[in-house]
């Protein structure tokens, strides 16, 4: 018999006419004659979900990146069908699907604009090698659109005629456009004409995104398998954009501990203990705030995960205690490979209980990692991931430890190819088996939330902090991260302040650098501009490979000290500040730091700029990252601000040379900012604050301003245990008014507020507080205005001539 063994290579398929339509409440098929079924969900009125299957049915829906408290529901749902497409009509959105080929447009229903649209819109491509589909998606670039987003890319802020690639790699000492990297984060915003809209492609496997690198006027994105899935979200703002999508894939689980912002001292390795209470006791000495210490691999007997080295850490419960009572919080790092071992009671109970990675064929799967030969937990099995939740008592309930660090969890191993696992290897995936095509990019993230539900168990009543390398989309839910291993250069120091930037605007705001750059090593003057920066990233370390030499804050020189320790109390006092900025992102998922797109989409200049930054929603931030630099020219976002240094009170909307030497940065205040501080501490916890400062900034007009605190630690803030206030100033010609408002059963400390008052354009004749005139005396005038006021107050007026 003669057969044709030729295999038909059909190339690209789409969709073909269409031939019925079905409506579920909120979800509707629309079913071509070839099998493609296009599944639209409405999520809210400006979310829609579309899913599209090739077969007629589709797999069990399951997805490890949306919440399940993702809000639900619509105002409005309006189903109008003609001869050549239905229209589907929220109170936000109008969509269009061509019954010609399944095509897309959306526009906005309140003017009628396009947002975005198919090109040639969903198609694939028959995997031979695998099974399954390369599934794609083509869209129309619209005039002057610029793209946003996408987790750590260190390339330019706009991603506008690039293309990336999403599969989590154990990148060390990566450089600028090194791609790709250590997370994957399949969304992006696009803007054009003033609106925003975003995408969330989410396809756990190996995922593409051109934004008109290969097509001018074309954005694709693709995967090598799994279904064509992706949220439409749409703004107009950008921020509701990141809002949105952080409220689809998740905000943090609960606020971090306020220790868990302050500045962390890390190194490859602090040991013997002897080294690290030195470490320790020359921040206090020299009087250089700090609230964690970490250990690194070497506090392990041989890299064995949930070990002590006993030669060098011989009773590390005591060593753990000790350092707490200095205030030193030890978090001690805890990667997925776990040694072969038969001795080894971690290694003999996974092996006991089949926990382990297994190839296709059966073997399990074996990897070179820091110990030796390892076998790795299948962290998409929620027995796996109990089993390792609860290896943390220890840990954690005995000996104290505070917070845990999941490294090597891309996965990483050693001396292959490809840096991780081969292609074969097989995973649970809850219940829904794949292979390791499918699992690879959210392996890291399912280790660091067994790691997160050990370390909120075991660490109870106090709120868990993990800290993970590799991530996928809601990783944000259990953890904060860092950018992974970087490099003591310049241009470093400018990846690390966009890379900052842009996890912000891809939902993951918790994330900082490692200062200074993990490989080769700093001079002093890199070491001071990089700190600089760092303490104005929501998670602030600096850690260094240890064989490179010192990066601790005296390692330099007494000039490099004096200024370090400067900003690092800066971050200090700006705790309060901070901490309500965690406390919108938890509420409402504002992101931490904005990128001026983010601050102000409507402005053209912000749209490729790349330095600069707005610090929770009032502190305009701009490094230094040049060396021998005296200063910089700058963008000042619009609208009016005051030079934090100087009081200098700026009009913004243009470029500006601002001064900045080795002992200064760049910042500004949002004219009408009321700024809470904390007096400085050597760790959070240290005094019993007795007074609240509040700097406020004149402005001609109206501002609110916010202050959020509660115990800085614990649940009680969930049970109503928590103090939110609200500052609503009002600058007149002659007039300045405060008007405070408070909810929450939480009472701090402090019983008054020092109220530093900036830029005051009048002489005080006159001061009430809740309708009664109060003296003079109050005030202290030296450059600045200065009162003491109890914190109760409801209203204050300070009246001039």
């Amino acid at each position: 018999m003669i057969v044709n063994t030729e295999l038909e290579q059909k190339g690209n398929m789409f969709p073909s006419k269409f031939v019925s339509f079905k409506k579920d409440v909120d979800t509707l098929y629309f079913s071509t004659d070839n099998n493609v079924v296009l599944q639209l969900t409405v999520f809210r009125d400006s979310v829609l979900r579309f899913r599209y299957t090739t077969t007629g049915t589709f797999d069990n829906d399951f997805s490890y990146a949306i919440t399940k408290y993702a809000s639900k529901g619509y105002n409005h749902l309006e189903i109008i069908e003609n001869e050549e497409e239905y229209h589907i009509i929220t109170s936000k959105l109008l969509c269009k699907i061509a019954k010609e080929d399944l095509r897309i447009r959306i526009y906005d229903v309140k003017d009628n604009t396009l947002i975005n649209e198919d090109e040639i819109g969903f198609h694939w491509e028959e995997s031979y090698e695998y099974g399954g589909n390369i599934v794609k998606m083509s869209k129309t670039i619209n005039d002057r659109e610029s793209y946003f987003g996408l987790g750590d890319k260190p390339e330019h802020l706009n991603l506008k005629g690039k293309r990336f690639e999403n599969w989590v790699t154990d990148s060390y000492a990566f450089g600028k456009q090194t791609d790709p990297i250590y997370k994957a984060i399949p969304f992006f915003t696009g803007l054009h004409h003033n609106k925003a809209y975003g995408i969330f492609f989410d396809n756990t496997f190996r995922t593409y995104f051109d934004f008109g690198q290969e097509r001018r006027n074309v954005t694709s994105f693709w995967a090598q398998g799994g279904e064509m899935n992706y949220y439409f979200i749409y703004g107009p703002k950008m921020n509701d954009v990141v809002e949105n999508y952080t409220d689809l894939t998740g905000k943090p689980h609960q606020l971090p501990p306020l220790w868990a912002l302050g500045f962390h001292q890390c190194k490859w390795s602090y040991y013997p203990e002897a080294n690290v209470k030195e470490i320790t006791n020359k921040f206090r000495e020299l009087q250089i705030p700090c609230d964690a210490i970490y250990l690194d691999i070497d506090y392990m007997d041989g890299f064995r995960c949930f070990t002590w080295n006993k030669d060098y850490f011989p009773d590390p419960k005591r060593m753990v205690k000790e350092l707490l009572d200095d205030g030193f919080k030890t978090v001690a790092i805890i990667d997925p490979g776990i040694k072969i071992d038969h001795e080894y009671s971690v290694f003999k109970e996974a092996l006991e209980k089949d926990y382990f990675c297994k190839r296709a064929d059966g073997p399990y799967m074996k990897g070179k990692v820091w110990p030796g030969e390892c076998y790795f937990p299948d962290f998409t099995k929620p027995e796996v991931r109990d089993w390792w939740s609860g290896l943390f008592k220890e840990l954690v309930e005995d000996i104290g430890v505070q917070g845990v660090w999941n490294d090597m969890n891309e996965p990483a191993v050693m001396e292959v190819p490809n840096k991780t696992f081969p292609d074969d290897v097989r995973h649970d995936y809850d219940g829904n088996r794949c292979s390791h095509r499918k699992a690879h990019n959210i392996y890291g993230m399912q280790m660091a939330r067994a790691t997160y539900h050990g370390m909120k168990k075991f660490n109870y009543p106090k709120r868990p902090f993990v800290i993970t390398r590799a991530a996928y989309s809601g990783t944000q839910r259990y953890t904060s991260t860092w950018t992974g291993d970087n490099v003591a250069t310049w241009e470093h120091l400018s990846i690390a302040n966009i890379q900052a930037q842009r996890m912000a605007m891809s939902g993951f705001s918790f994330a900082g650098s490692d200062i200074g750059g993990f490989a080769e090593q700093p001079q002093g003057e890199l070491y001071t501009r990089w700190i600089q920066l760092g303490v104005f990233h929501p998670f602030c370390r600096v850690h260094s490979s240890g064989d490179h030499g010192d990066q601790e804050p005296w390692a330099f020189d007494d000039d490099v000290t004096d200024i370090v320790r400067k900003f690092i109390e800066l971050r200090y006092q700006l705790l309060p500040y901070l901490y309500t900025a965690f406390w919108k992102l938890i509420e409402h998922g504002t992101p931490l730091l904005q990128s001026l797109v983010l601050f102000d989409q409507e402005d053209q200049q912000t749209h490729y700029r790349t330095d600069e930054f707005v610090y929770g929603n009032q502190i305009l931030v701009c490094p230094i990252q040049e060396p021998n630099a005296k200063g910089r020219r700058m963008y000042i976002p619009r609208g009016s601000w005051y030079n934090f240094w100087t009081d200098e009170y700026v009009e913004g909307g243009k470029e500006k040379w601002v001064d900045a030497e080795i002992d200064s940065m760049p910042m500004f205040i949002k004219e009408g900012a009321i700024i809470p501080k904390f007096p400085v501490q050597q760790y959070v916890g240290e005094i019993e604050i007795e007074e609240l400062a509040l700097e406020v900034y004149y402005k001609l007009g109206k501002e609110v301003s916010e202050l959020y605190d509660d115990a800085h630690d614990g649940y009680d803030y969930t049970k109503g245990r928590y103090s939110f206030r609200t500052f609503k100033l009002t600058g007149k010609a002659n007039e300045l008014i405060i008007q405070q408002h408070k909810e929450g059963k939480y009472e701090a400390s402090y019983k008054t507020f020092k109220l530093n008052i900036h830029g005051l354009p009048f002489e005080i004749k006159e001061i009430q507080i809740d309708n009664e005139i109060i003296s003079l005396e109050h005030l202290k005038v030296n450059g600045t205005v200065s009162m003491v006021i109890d914190k109760k107050f409801s209203e204050i007026h300070l009246i001039g001539n």
